[in-house]
């Protein structure tokens, strides 16, 4: 069965007729056509309309799309979308842009775009460590700050005053001071040694 896909920018209040009438013009019921008004910096999986058309797709099925770039705004996010439905056995076909996977020419551009999807990611990690580096260069620290040695002594008078004056079981007295019962025993092993 054909199905069809429209997105637009939220932001432009445009609307889709172009792309229905393309759609429509390549055999795509009026019925059968899903859309989405959202940014395209929103992945394709968060989308409503995206959502409901996935649950209907089916192996044999055949999505209809005006250009590639409705599907998302990152070449990455595209190139994992196609390559999801390609795997469940739904055909994709890209009006604007020509490609369809099922032809050479269409293969050939899905994996050129892969290739590029992939430099992308690598570009994306080095300038994530880069940024990880400079920070750790400036004396930044990352992760959970140690915790306050004065205070995780006074908790655990206090949770085991709870417990032996008051009755309380372990997990409830470690819960007056906003602590897991293992939370308790992992500090109260480092008080013991």
């Amino acid at each position: 069965m054909l199905f069809g896909y429209t997105r637009t920018s939220t932001r432009d209040k445009q609307t889709d007729d172009l792309q229905r009438r393309a759609l429509a013009d390549a055999g795509v019921a009026e019925t059968a056509i899903y859309a989405d008004q959202v940014s395209g910096s929103k992945q394709t999986s968060s989308r409503p309309g995206w959502a409901e058309l996935q649950a209907r797709l089916r192996s044999g099925d055949e999505l209809v799309i005006w250009r590639l770039d409705r599907l998302g705004r990152s070449m990455i996010d595209v190139i994992t979308t196609v390559d999801d439905l390609l795997e469940r056995g739904v055909a994709v076909r890209s009006l604007s842009d020509g490609i369809a996977p099922s032809t050479r020419e269409g293969r050939l551009m899905l994996n050129l775009m892969a290739t590029f999807a992939e430099y992308e990611r690598e570009l994306i990690q080095e300038r994530v460590q880069a940024g990880v580096d400079s920070a750790r260069a400036r004396g930044v620290r990352f992760g959970r700050p140690p915790a306050d040695p004065v205070k995780v002594q006074r908790n655990l008078r206090t949770v085991d005053h709870l417990v032996e004056t008051e009755g309380l079981s372990v997990v409830e007295a470690a819960k007056t001071v906003g602590w897991s019962k293992s939370t308790y025993y992992r500090n109260r092993g480092k008080d013991v040694s």
